[in-house]
């Protein structure tokens, strides 16, 4: 297929470092695909809230993606942003706001994510009253799930048809769950549901156990990445954190403590990222700094774009879409 206009228009323009570089990793993404390999993408920050389904979603019904990471908060604000969009607030002059201003948007349950506001009624307390239902079904019959898999059980059940407030295909959670697609969710005690479900634990209204653990994520990970690793798996990191550095962790776990020496390296690297390497900063490491720690090869193609990840991110997903 041929490219569209937006993919001409990053080939033509984009000749020069930062931009270069998107180019280069959106190909190098694409022969990956090619070659039969499959691909992780991480997500950090609070993409899900940039509305980064709006193409993402897109990325996982064409297979361009088998298999994701991301924080609690992704995982979670794709879905609240699904029911609850006319509800959110923007604010474009953020970097004015006073601590007055800052208090006064708390007391109307707004929280603010940088220009924009969640609404904690219609979004957290929505999906709460639903997710607990399932949390509770399981708890009762002794039954134990990933976070990613109750929210899964939540979407498909079609409980929160109601309150739709988006075009469903531009739910990337939406996509995933259709596909079933597997999601590592490292930390994810630390997001908004996983306070919840552990308000639910300390009242002694639900078990811990209930909630699989991010032990048993990597262990998930270790089973399917040598499955999968035939023809190269690649990684695709958008921001850092947890999100990143949890999976890609599972090559040296598997070579080093279980010594599977034929385990092969990620296949691909990139990293779209604006942190720096200071003060021992592994988000803003280089890539070859990870092949001290055996998680790369010499010769896996290595690729950092320093910039926005929801400036770049969309236009390399719209080169992968022919678009």
């Amino acid at each position: 297929m041929s490219k569209g206009p937006i993919s001409q228009f990053i080939e033509k323009h984009y000749l020069h470092f930062n931009s270069a570089s998107l180019v280069d990793a959106a190909k190098a993404y694409e022969q990956q695909l090619a070659n039969g390999a499959k691909m992780m993408v991480s997500m950090a920050g609070a993409m899900s809230t940039a509305e980064i389904g709006k193409i993402f979603a897109e990325i996982i019904r064409q297979d361009k993606v088998q298999i994701i990471s991301c924080t609690g908060a992704n995982l979670e604000e794709d879905i609240m942003n699904l029911v609850a969009h006319s509800h959110y607030e923007r604010v474009p002059n953020y970097r004015d706001l006073t601590p007055q201003d800052e208090w006064d948007l708390l007391e109307r349950g707004l929280n603010r994510v940088t220009d924009t506001c969640i609404p904690e009624h219609e979004a957290f307390r929505r999906l709460q009253k639903h997710i607990y239902k399932i949390w509770k079904d399981a708890d009762d019959k002794g039954e134990r799930y990933f976070p990613h898999e109750f929210m899964y059980k939540m979407l498909l059940s079609g409980v929160l048809e109601e309150y739709y407030e988006i075009d469903l295909k531009d739910s990337w959670m939406y996509a995933a769950a259709e596909k079933n697609l597997p999601i590592i969710v490292p930390g994810w005690e630390d997001s908004t549901m996983g306070n919840i479900f552990a308000s639910y634990v300390i009242k002694g209204e639900l078990k811990a156990s209930t909630m699989k653990s991010g032990i048993e994520y990597m262990t998930f990970l270790a089973d399917w990445y040598p499955k999968n690793s035939s023809n190269g798996i690649g990684f695709f990191q958008i921001g850092g954190g947890i999100a990143g550095d949890f999976p890609i962790c599972v090559v040296p776990m598997l070579y080093q403590d279980m010594e599977m020496h034929d385990i092969p390296f990620w296949s691909y690297f990139c990293q779209i990222s604006d942190s720096t390497t200071s003060y021992g900063s592994y988000s803003g490491a280089v890539p070859n700094e990870k092949i001290t720690w055996g998680k790369l090869d010499i010769k896996t193609p290595k690729f950092i774009i320093e910039s926005d990840a929801t400036i770049v991110a969309p236009l390399i997903f719209a080169y992968l879409l022919d678009l």
